[in-house]
């Protein structure tokens, strides 16, 4: 089973968004929809009442996390994930720094770089779905 797929298979996830990536709001729905624990971190400048604001109030209980960040914020969020013990994450496509990579290895956190969430996650017939579709074509699945 390739790492994007059992990733989903973990339970409780912690979503770190600014609101400049629309594919995170619909990666909750969908994780919650699955039953999943979802927990949102909300950095953005106008962070929605029902969220966190701040990574180190989640609780340390959270087997991965979801990064969709504007890249000069990757690195620093992957940094404070691992201090409350989250040692798995997926940094969203196109969010992703060499960086942010070489902080991955450094803390031994296993990353999931370069690729959409909702590429996996979604189904029927969507933008996200033909995305797979294409990266499968291209073999970048």
């Amino acid at each position: 089973m390739r790492e994007q797929d059992s990733f989903w298979e973990n339970n409780s996830f912690a979503i770190v968004t600014d609101k400049t990536k629309p594919a995170m709001k619909l990666t909750i729905d969908e994780l919650a929809r699955r039953g999943k624990r979802v927990y949102v971190v909300d950095l953005s400048d106008s962070p929605d009442k029902e969220t966190v604001h701040c990574i180190s109030d989640l609780p340390s209980y959270i087997d991965c996390a979801i990064i969709g960040l504007k890249k000069e914020n990757t690195e620093n969020a992957i940094e404070q994930l691992n201090k409350i013990g989250i040692k798995k994450c997926w940094i969203h496509w196109r969010t992703d720094t060499a960086q942010a990579k070489t902080k991955c290895i450094e803390l031994q956190m296993q990353c999931i770089v370069g690729k959409c969430p909702m590429m996996y996650l979604s189904h029927g017939f969507n933008i996200h779905t033909m995305h797979g579709s294409l990266a499968k074509l291209l073999g970048n699945y």
